[in-house]
């Protein structure tokens, strides 16, 4: 095997992913070949004409998945916080690299950190999980809608339309615009989302040949973390509009996942951390799950 189809959006962000893991995968397989294939999804299309009322969880992957499926595309390349939680029928994710730094940055004008901002600073995120948190540690900001890529972003801060942003670090990393954060934010300040700043390499559960290949940029630890923080998820149920956030990692020999689940408000806001010796992340994840359910989650998402 020395040539790939490499599946992946068309943005700015998701042609460095995957540029990314095309430059590993030709560090461990001299002579290799990959064509990369950009492909629309509904997410992009929906940004394009202005109207996010839709937006769902799969509204940018499920198009690639189909093409993988249809075995258009030999593999696929995703920002991991993307993925629904349970994959469609055949498909895997065969490898998830190093994990680039997880944390949200705030950028706002003047360099001024987030509690330093003035009251009523408007704050633009489209991110329920970033509104919540927001609010619930400063109730007097103003939090502007907003969508886009981080080039369009930048710009609409830049003319005024905030004072401040939140993006996630990863994004500006491989962008190369890390120039413009004002603060990365702690995870004690704002959790960062389920998978943020990992990526997810994604093929037929049946391609063993290109598994194999791709099993060799995976990054045990890294992959570990991300299937607690996803489990945690699947346990909750929740959808792409409801707060919720979590971050997991090893420390010390121990799996760390801290996790979160909030009104869109943040008026009611749940937290709780587990550290388990027992490194099994699909039944930390759920644990961490549970005793947030019994804390007070439970109503949360039900009203949600």
């Amino acid at each position: 095997m020395n040539h790939l189809l490499v599946g992946t959006r068309g943005s700015a962000l998701a042609l460095a992913q995957t540029n990314e893991i095309v430059e590993a995968l030709k560090r461990i397989a001299l002579g290799i070949h990959c064509d990369i294939v950009q492909i629309r999804t509904t997410g992009d299309k929906m940004h394009e004409q202005g109207t996010m009322a839709q937006e769902g969880k799969s509204m940018y992957t499920k198009e690639i998945e189909d093409a993988l499926t249809a075995e258009k595309i030999d593999i696929a390349v995703h920002s991991m916080k993307d993925l629904t939680t349970d994959l469609p029928k055949g498909l895997v994710i065969a490898a998830v690299p190093e994990r680039t730094n997880p944390r949200d940055v705030l950028i706002s004008k003047n360099k001024t950190k987030l509690d330093q901002l003035q009251g009523e600073a408007r704050v633009g995120t489209s991110s329920p999980r970033r509104k919540a948190q927001l609010s619930a540690r400063r109730g007097d900001f103003e939090i502007v809608d907003m969508h886009g890529n981080v080039d369009t972003r930048l710009r609409k801060l830049e003319k005024g339309e905030c004072d401040a942003i939140v993006l996630a670090a990863a994004g500006l990393i491989r962008l190369r615009l890390e120039r413009h954060v004002t603060e990365y934010l702690s995870p004690d300040v704002m959790l960062p989302a389920v998978g943020q700043g990992a990526l997810a390499v994604e093929t037929r559960e049946s391609a063993s040949e290109i598994r194999e290949l791709l099993s060799k940029i995976n990054h045990e630890p890294t992959r570990i973390a991300v299937d607690a923080e996803r489990a945690f998820a699947r346990r909750l149920g929740a959808d792409c509009r409801t707060p919720i956030a979590a971050y997991a990692r090893i420390e010390a020999r121990k799996l760390v996942i801290n996790g979160l689940v909030a009104t869109p408000s943040g008026s009611m806001l749940v937290r709780s951390r587990i550290a388990s010796e027992n490194i099994v992340p699909e039944k930390v994840g759920q644990e961490l799950a549970d005793v947030l359910l019994n804390k007070g989650a439970a109503a949360i998402l039900e009203a949600a």
